[in-house]
């Protein structure tokens, strides 16, 4: 069903179904560069047809004594903490073919900081836009759906950093569109991005551009599931998607008729807490400590976004600066 909102934007809710139609039954093609295709995903050397890795990179992870001890009392008692994740698609997250199972980058770091902190890990499958203000309010401890680290979430939100991914476009393979490095070469299109994202507002925010530019506007559609941004795609409702750089160039290696066209730019991505956590050294630590340890790398390589690496876990950092256009 689709409701308009009073700014004109499109949104969709559709079942998991769609997610899976759109995401997974598609046939594969290559698309994407050799660093960033999952061990398993179409268009890798020797992959099955819609497999996800499913290589185990967190049960060897020890104990960190030092960064447990960074735990408040209460969740040290406790044993467990909370964890409301967000399930789109891969490589960020996803479900097995069990529709039960949770994987993807986030999942595994979230099992592998659980494993190091010597906590149990409770997770609860919750709605995109919906996990930062249920961390506000003190439902879950922790929240994880690619949170890109930016100043507006930032005065709301806590986050320990864990990858770098971003911003970037993808159209269909008959577009004459080779490249989006500024958004006024979206004038008079439509685009497809997902509801309550930094893709969102960018877009919402620079939608004056066009109109300053003398060309007519582009049309934002926002979708409540990522299925139905690819579908909108592929049917030609929407002439561009706007999504995170590591979904896209997944996204093209199993569909048919998509490619990626670029980077537009980078966002650290962390672990979502309430403002003010005390959680936040324990897991910052955590982090750090399964980069010197070879687990950081070993769910970067499974997941085939070596590019994403960062030096090292940040709390709460300042948002990476947008590229000069």
């Amino acid at each position: 069903m689709s409701t308009r909102t009073s700014s004109g934007t499109t949104r969709t809710t559709l079942g998991f179904a769609l997610i899976t139609a759109a995401t997974l039954a598609l046939t594969a093609c290559a698309g994407g560069e050799p660093t960033t295709v999952p061990a398993g995903a179409s268009g890798a050397p020797g992959a099955a047809k819609d497999t996800l890795p499913t290589e185990d990179v967190v049960s060897g992870v020890r104990k960190n004594e030092a960064a447990a001890k960074l735990l408040p009392a209460d969740v040290r008692q406790r044993g467990s903490f909370t964890i409301a994740s967000s399930v789109a698609t891969p490589p960020s997250s996803a479900y097995l073919a069990d529709g039960r199972t949770v994987v993807g980058v986030d999942a595994d770091f979230a099992g592998a900081v659980a494993k190091a902190l010597g906590l149990e890990l409770e997770r609860e499958v919750v709605g995109f836009e919906a996990i930062l203000p249920a961390l506000g309010s003190g439902k879950y401890d922790v929240g994880t759906g690619n949170f890109g680290v930016t100043e507006e979430r930032r005065k709301a939100i806590d986050f320990v950093t864990y990858i770098n991914d971003g911003q970037g476009f993808a159209t269909r393979a008959d577009s004459p569109l080779k490249a989006v490095t500024d958004l006024t070469q979206l004038c008079g299109l439509k685009v497809a991005t997902g509801a309550g994202t930094t893709f969102e507002r960018t877009l919402e925010q620079h939608k004056g551009r066009c109109a300053e530019a003398g060309k007519p506007p582009y049309e934002v559609n926002v979708f409540s599931e990522t299925g139905a941004v690819w579908m909108s795609l592929q049917q030609g409702r929407s002439d561009v998607v706007m999504n995170t750089i590591n979904g896209l160039r997944y996204a093209v290696t199993r569909q048919k008729n998509v490619k990626f066209l670029n980077e537009y730019r980078r966002l650290d991505v962390g672990f979502a807490f309430k403002k003010g956590t005390p959680l936040a050294p324990a897991f910052q630590a955590a982090v750090n400590g399964l980069k010197a340890d070879g687990t950081y790398d070993r769910i970067l390589r499974k997941w085939g976004v070596t590019a994403s690496g960062i030096a090292r876990s940040q709390i709460t950092p300042p948002e990476l600066p947008a590229p000069k256009r």
